[in-house]
């Protein structure tokens, strides 16, 4: 089926006929490609919105939410939240779990300290549940305490309590990246709690892990010894590690990983600097991989029409499209096209149906597409850009640093459906619970809907 290779550097645009022609083809392609390429989970959000990006990790959801909102309209509430976080909010049933890093001051007082600043004291890394219904906070949980022995020096963009926690039946797992792994139950009690895996960090913690049958598998990008990790999700233990494959000069990376099925076998695709890796999630033994000029890479994989899509972070970002069928060292023989501008260093990119969409971290929404990389449009939205897209039905939703959403029509054709502006500062991801939004500032959690 992938017997081609074309770049898309620079992509052209091209005209309505030719790009519904191609759509058509791409869909047909997609529908085959299916039936050997997939992402790993069958899992729906029905009951849940259970990992960063929607319980199949991919930001898409067939609910129908609200597209126009404002501070004094379609908000079913909106909850101060204590501490700093920029984990995104997971649910399940009735409750809403997030994750935030409490500064404590030297007489063990909590404090609250600027969004502008994450701060340098003690904090207490901690779980909050609050009520889907209400909004109420229900618990705040202390998982473990950071100290000075453990450099707490952070970016201004980013925060101690940054990746999105998991939900798997009864039990929830947190990660503060460097700091520590556990596992509660969904009441917040302690399960098992993992401190072994510390390294010294660039910029702080940053990529949420996911979680394929009982491995809990998350990267350890910074320090000299850049890795992938699994835990045994049962006991917290280590499963295995695998190193990078490379010597990147700038080791730090913060992307969290997919999973996907290819050909029946799940392999787990894990980007880093200068490379990425696909990795058996129950041995670590790696599948493929691909080398590429790159660091500090944060947006989440995507698959759609049998091609993997990853961005290959800070400097110049590069989309690729790589046929995952490989194995061993692919870089010359399975990359099927790349574009090179404007490209997202920080948001993940949406692929469905033959289309692939993105938002660059200075604010431009592209679209091209799957199978060939060529252009369907590249429109300025304004802005700045941190938070995932959300594919919600026919709508597509980005949401700026600045706390404006605009919602465009998904398709090949780029239409503004609605600016919906909060007026506070946000770099977390939507969620979604029943038919209603879920959006994290930096002061506050929010449930957008009737």
């Amino acid at each position: 089926m992938f017997h081609f290779c074309r770049f898309a550097i620079g992509a052209r645009s091209v005209g309505a006929r030719s790009v519904v022609a191609r759509s058509i083809v791409a869909a047909i392609s997609a529908l085959l490609a299916a039936l050997i390429l997939a992402p790993c989970s069958d899992a729906d959000d029905s009951t849940g919105w259970t990992q960063f990006r929607g319980s199949n990790g991919d930001g898409v959801t067939a609910k129908s939410l609200p597209t126009k909102w404002s501070p004094e309209s379609n908000l079913r509430w909106r909850t101060e939240l204590p501490g700093n976080g920029w984990s995104s909010p997971v649910t399940v049933g009735d409750r809403v779990y997030l994750t935030t890093a409490i500064p404590v001051t030297p007489d063990g007082t909590e404090t609250r300290i600027s969004a502008d600043s994450p701060g340098e004291d003690d904090q207490t890394l901690a779980l909050l549940i609050v009520d889907a219904e209400s909004g109420r906070l229900l618990r705040q949980v202390s998982v473990m305490e950071q100290s000075s022995e453990r450099p707490p020096k952070v970016h201004a963009k980013n925060s101690h309590a940054s990746p999105t926690p998991i939900i798997d039946g009864n039990r929830l797992f947190v990660h503060f990246g460097y700091q520590g792994t556990a596992c509660l139950t969904l009441d917040g009690d302690p399960l098992w709690v993992n401190r072994d895996l510390y390294f010294q960090p660039t910029h702080g913690n940053g990529g949420s892990p996911i979680l394929v049958g009982d491995r809990l598998i998350f990267t350890c990008d910074g320090d000299q010894e850049p890795k992938v990790v699994a835990l045994d999700a049962n006991t917290g233990r280590l499963a295995w590690q695998v190193r990078r494959p490379v010597q990147a000069s700038k080791t730090f990376s913060f992307c969290t990983p997919s999973a996907f099925d290819v050909d029946g076998k799940t392999q787990v695709v894990a980007p880093g600097s200068d490379c990425v890796q696909a990795l058996d999630p129950e041995t670590g033994e790696t599948i493929w991989e691909f080398e590429y000029q790159g660091y500090s890479v944060v947006p989440k994989p995507v698959l759609d029409s049998g091609l993997v899509f990853l961005s290959t972070g800070f400097n110049n970002a590069k989309m690729l499209a790589i046929e995952p069928t490989g194995r061993g060292a692919v870089t010359d023989s399975h990359l099927r096209w790349q574009v090179d501008r404007n490209v997202p260093k920080t948001p993940s990119m949406i692929a469905h149906e033959g289309l692939v969409y993105s938002i660059s971290d200075d604010g431009i929404a592209m679209c091209v597409e799957a199978e060939t990389g060529e252009l369907v449009y590249r429109k300025r939205i304004g802005g700045k850009f941190s938070a995932s897209p959300l594919l919600a039905g026919d709508y597509l939703y980005f949401t700026s640093e600045q706390g404006m959403t605009t919602v465009i029509k998904a398709g090949p054709e780029f239409e503004v459906v609605a600016e919906n502006d909060l007026e506070e500062r946000t770099l977390a991801s939507l969620a979604v619970v029943d038919n209603s939004i879920l959006l994290r500032t930096a002061e506050a959690i929010y449930r957008i809907g009737n």
